[in-house]
Order: structure tokens, then C-alpha cells, then sequence
């Protein structure tokens, strides 16, 4: 596949008897999923695209009806997969902004230029969401709060944050 996938969240479980899914994202807010686009399921290293037919929000979730999956037993088998779209899908962002999937593979600094390690994924949480950093010997968790990132240099491929003491011998 040519084109680059953006995970948007995990589907958590079925709903209702008719195939719908449900879909944890990992932004809320995302204005992303929109009925009649294709969408691509990501599980067990495989990934096969689908189109989804009708979405609308549940809570902090997002129920799906994708084309071709019409009762509860064809729907479970998808229990556990990612969701992705294409890049392309993604809404335009200001200037200034930026995805946070973009910074995965971004090395990461201190303010003192002492190298942690690189970020390998984001993890959404409910409480805010964190940067998985692997470094040499371990893995970090950065929280993505202003208070914490001094830069963001898209150019150079890093970052620099200015952890608060203790943070980094979790």
C-alpha cells in the first residue's frame, strides 16, 4: 500500500446486533470520520480497507457501520483492530498546527541537550496524552502538555522538553 495510514482509534467492541462498532478514538474531537469514506482496518499485521457507511457519536466514542458487516458475529472478528485513514483525509490544519502522529520517530532532548530517546507512538489516555519515548535502556512517558515541550522542530526531526525533577525515574 503506497499511501501513508493515520490511525484514528481502536475498535473496543460490537454494538447492538446489527454489526455496528465501537470506536475509542484517540481524539474525541476528531472531525475526521465522515459517512461514505473509505477507512482501513489495521489487525494482526494485516490491514484491509473498508467503507464506512454511517458513523455517529456515543458518548466519549464513535459507533460505525461499515459496508459488508451486517450482524453481530461478522463485527466481532474486528474486536481489537485499528482504525486508519489516509493522509489525505485528514482536515487541513492553520499554520502552526500540526498532527501528533507526525512526531513519531522525532528524537527527543532535554533542555540541557542530553538525548532520551525517540518517540514511538502516542498513548491516548484519559487523563491527557503521553509521548512513548524509547530510549537506550528504557521507556519514557512524556506527558503532551505545553508546561512540558520547550520546542517542537519539525525541520531538524526533534524535540526538546523540560521535564519537571523526577519525571524522567519513573
Amino acid at each position: 500500500m503506497s499511501e501513508r495510514l493515520v490511525p484514528l482509534g481502536e475498535i473496543v467492541t460490537t454494538h447492538g446486533i446489527e454489526g455496528w462498532l465501537r470506536l475509542k478514538p484517540y481524539n474525541p474531537q476528531t472531525a475526521t470520520l465522515a459517512s461514505n469514506q473509505t477507512i482501513f482496518f489495521e489487525k494482526r499485521g494485516s490491514c484491509s480497507p473498508h467503507w464506512l457507511q454511517a458513523v455517529k457519536p456515543h458518548k466519549r466514542h464513535f459507533l460505525l457501520h461499515i459496508r459488508g458487516i451486517d450482524g453481530i458475529g461478522a463485527a466481532e472478528k474486528w474486536v481489537g483492530a485499528i482504525l486508519s485513514v489516509a493522509e489525505e483525509a485528514l482536515q487541513p490544519l492553520a499554520p502552526g498546527e500540526f498532527y501528533y502522529y507526525q512526531m513519531v520517530g522525532f528524537d527527543v532532548y532535554d533542555t540541557h541537550g542530553e538525548w532520551i530517546g525517540i518517540i514511538t507512538r502516542i498513548w491516548s489516555k484519559e487523563g491527557g496524552d503521553l509521548y512513548v519515548v524509547t530510549g537506550a535502556h528504557r521507556e519514557y512517558l512524556i506527558p503532551a502538555a505545553k508546561e512540558m515541550i520547550e520546542k517542537v522542530d519539525f525541520p531538524e526531526g526533534k524535540m526538546i522538553i523540560n521535564p519537571p525533577a523526577g519525571l524522567l525515574d519513573l
